[in-house]
């Protein structure tokens, strides 16, 4: 419980440290925000009452104070160039897509990280196993752009699995949605299920090397025995932490291939506000993001102490 307690509390003042630089580095960058909202045609007595009612007269300290409490409220006010829509929810709107993106992304991770990384360590020195290890180091090489476009190309143009850009709403047909999410969520998963097949198989090898596995093979455990009773279980330990950060590259992952793909999700809100220079929408998307790769990584770290007996006596 001490562990958990001092995790939580380190979480939460990084939380803040987060949120804290991110509304600085926006609010100190050039430029009127109410200059921007007006634009050019803008007069100074429209400029002067749009400051007052943004708040841009108070100290930053008063501002900062203002934000975080709105974004613990989920009032995190109106953007400036989206027709002053509301932030909280463009932003409620957008995440079920994201979410579902995310987690198509990290189980398809699982699905052919886990497996290819026993294959792998089973055949050791053989073809399979000289193939999974090429692939590996190969596709770890590619960024998930890449590979989007490349699926764009292969599978939407060439062989037309699926129209590029004919993005169906998840509220008006669910099984569609979760087909075109396929590929996008390939595109992601595939450089991180390299990443982890190459973590999973360096540790297995290590296991393989410890006396204790000596000890089951010299009580006439099979190899297969030995792989998934000992080996992998000891191994997939490790794993957790890295999936933990895989999870929050996943989420920033998204970003590109959302753009890539026409996703409407928060990734493509955020270029969308970036390209608008919307500042308070970009603000909350950075901590938003930045939040959930803090959180993925203290879920890590907890189920490790729950998996792992060892590490809760340490």
């Amino acid at each position: 419980m001490r562990f958990i307690a001092k995790r939580l509390c380190v979480t939460f003042i990084t939380m803040f440290l987060v949120s804290l630089f991110t509304f600085a580095a926006f609010t100190l960058i050039p430029g009127d925000p109410a200059a921007l909202v007006l634009g050019t045609e803008g007069t100074e007595e429209q400029l002067a009452a749009l400051r007052l009612e943004m708040g841009l007269d108070r100290s930053f300290a008063a501002r900062y104070a203002s934000w975080l409490g709105g974004f613990l409220t989920g009032n995190l006010g109106n953007s400036t160039r989206f027709r002053g829509e509301a932030i909280a929810g463009m932003i409620l709107e957008r995440l079920p897509v994201t979410a579902a993106l995310a987690f198509l992304s990290v189980l398809f991770i699982a699905l052919i990280g886990f497996p290819l990384s026993l294959i792998g360590i089973r055949r050791e020195g053989s073809l399979p196993g000289r193939i999974i290890h090429t692939l590996t180091a190969l596709n770890i090489s590619f960024p998930g752009f890449f590979l989007g476009v490349l699926f764009i190309w292969i599978f939407g143009v060439t062989l037309r699995f699926f129209v590029p850009g004919a993005y169906t709403d998840y509220r008006e047909n669910p099984a569609a949605f979760a087909a075109y999410l396929v590929f996008p969520a390939l595109a992601i998963a595939i450089p991180n299920a390299a990443i982890l097949v190459k973590f999973l198989r360096a540790s297995m090898e290590k296991e393989l090397n410890s006396p204790y596995i000596r000890t089951a093979r010299s009580k006439g455990c099979s190899p297969n025995g030995v792989l998934f009773r000992h080996v992998f279980k000891n191994a997939v330990i490790p794993s957790v932490t890295l999936l933990g950060m895989i999870v929050g590259e996943v989420f920033s992952g998204s970003i590109v291939i959302e753009q890539v793909f026409t996703i409407p999700g928060i990734g493509r809100l955020l270029i969308a506000s970036i390209n608008s220079r919307d500042y308070q929408l970009i603000a909350a998307l950075v901590a938003y993001i930045s939040f959930i790769v803090i959180l993925a990584n203290t879920a890590a770290d907890l189920a490790i102490q729950i998996i792992d007996p060892r590490i809760r006596v340490q």
